[in-house]
């Protein structure tokens, strides 16, 4: 099926294009590119990633190797990202040297972390949780007690006359307390927190949920507090999703805006569109828009919120192409693989309305431990999906399943005419599949 219904700029050939990683995302971004007939080029070290099988060539090297960046950068006109996990320092000196990145490495250098996130939002004055740097989640009980002598709480961990103490780990003091007496949470916060790895999370890696001061002590025994952010346990009724595009010339397109639901911190599936208030998706679209423009951002990025009785908050933001994005291939005009594709390759903008009333992406995560992978595992669920009403199966071909691993996904296109009559489809849609495929045990 077509990913985009915007012509092509002209019909001269357009030089190559690169992508940093070959999983399904970039596998993905190689399908739109050949469509659009843009040659696409892919780093990565393994030579059975998904986009090797569609990409025009591959550079044999890790995703954090510049030297493999910079001979990607001698064959293609501009570098994309399949994630966010660059290496910005490496990468710098060929940005100087007038190498184009897009998203520009200065775009995206508050975006790699949930803490740098956290401060840009914080400084654009929009919404989001509140949270801590791990680090100061915990603060000496005199200082939340000024009034009390210090000695009523002598430190276990002193010495006698004065002597120093020899200096103590970031987590030995958070566990431990300090000279000024035991830790205890920051005032105004209280269990349960979530807490999120800074760097490296993803699909539920890298976070953890503390319910008490155990949970806590648990953690802190096991990782850097300065690597973490801390934030309060959010109350929602949905989680939604904005998808927005940025071309070189700082025009901005949204999408629109998606429910999504998660099984175990993994993405488990996307309605389009998504059922909620004109107010909370022109919202949702000017948040977009301002992290777009602030941050000169030139590609496609996806927004996760949270939206109950706190209004629609931030939760986390996508700077590349997108779980919840997947859904526009079949659903969109434009699927945001070939709108990342156009504005890499310095073509228009394709249009973003969906084509259809609405549609389902259901992810079909590993259920099983298994060695069974490639193009040939699972084909009788396989063939019983693509059966259903609307459906079109996408599979990553990956080698062996284990349980949440993200193997593939489906899509069920809905022509409801009202919102409550595209919820029951979809409602409907996800039984059958939940029929072949089963979610992951617990």
């Amino acid at each position: 099926m077509s990913q985009s219904t915007a012509p092509a700029a002209s019909t001269a050939p357009l030089p190559p294009i690169g992508v940093v990683g070959g999983g399904q995302l970039a596998w993905m971004l190689a399908a739109a590119a050949r469509e659009l007939k843009v040659p696409l080029l892919v780093q990565t070290p393994d030579p059975d990633d998904p986009a090797t099988r569609l990409a025009s060539a591959v550079i044999s090297a890790g995703v954090r190797d510049a030297e493999g960046t910079r001979r990607l950068a001698e064959r293609c006109s501009a570098i994309t990202f399949e994630n966010e996990w660059v290496d910005l320092a490496g990468l710098a000196p060929m940005a100087q040297q007038g190498v184009t990145f897009l998203p520009s490495l200065t775009a995206l250098e508050p975006l790699v972390s949930k803490r740098g996130q956290r401060e840009l939002l914080r400084h654009l004055n929009l919404p989001t949780p509140p949270w801590l740097p791990l680090s100061e989640l915990l603060v000496p009980e005199h200082s939340l007690h000024p009034h009390r002598r210090r000695d009523d709480h002598p430190s276990e961990h002193g010495t006698e006359h004065g002597t120093a103490a020899p200096a103590a780990t970031a987590a030995q003091t958070l566990h431990q307390g300090t000279a000024e007496g035991p830790l205890e949470l920051h005032p105004g916060w209280c269990f349960p927190l979530m807490a999120k790895a800074a760097t490296g999370g993803y699909d539920g890696k890298g976070t953890a949920l503390l319910r008490d001061r155990t949970d806590l002590d648990t953690l802190l025994a096991r990782v850097d507090p300065h690597e973490w952010i801390v934030e309060t346990v959010v109350a929602f009724d949905q989680e939604l999703s904005q998808l927005a595009c940025r071309d070189r010339d700082g025009k901005v397109l949204c999408y629109p805006l998606v429910q999504t639901r998660q099984h175990r911190r993994v993405c488990d599936w996307v309605l389009a569109p998504a059922h909620v208030p004109h107010s909370v998706e022109a919202f949702a679209r000017n948040i977009a828009v301002s992290l777009l423009t602030a941050l000169d951002y030139v590609g496609v990025l996806s927004i996760e919120f949270f939206y109950g009785p706190a209004g629609l908050q931030v939760n986390e933001i996508a700077p590349r192409t997108h779980n919840s994005g997947h859904v526009t291939i079949e659903a969109a005009r434009t699927s945001q693989f070939a709108q990342q594709v156009r504005i890499v390759a310095g073509l228009p903008m394709g249009p973003v309305d969906l084509r259809v009333p609405g549609a389902l992406m259901v992810n079909l995560l590993g259920f099983e431990h298994s060695e069974a992978g490639g193009e040939d595992a699972y084909r009788p669920e396989r063939r019983a999906l693509a059966a259903l009403p609307g459906a079109t199966v996408h599979w990553y071909g990956k080698r062996g399943s284990s349980p949440g691993r993200k193997l593939g996904h489906v899509t069920l296109l809905l022509d409801g005419q009202h919102p409550a009559e595209l919820q029951a489809q979809a409602r409907q849609r996800l039984e059958a599949v939940r029929s072949i495929w089963p979610l992951p045990p617990p």
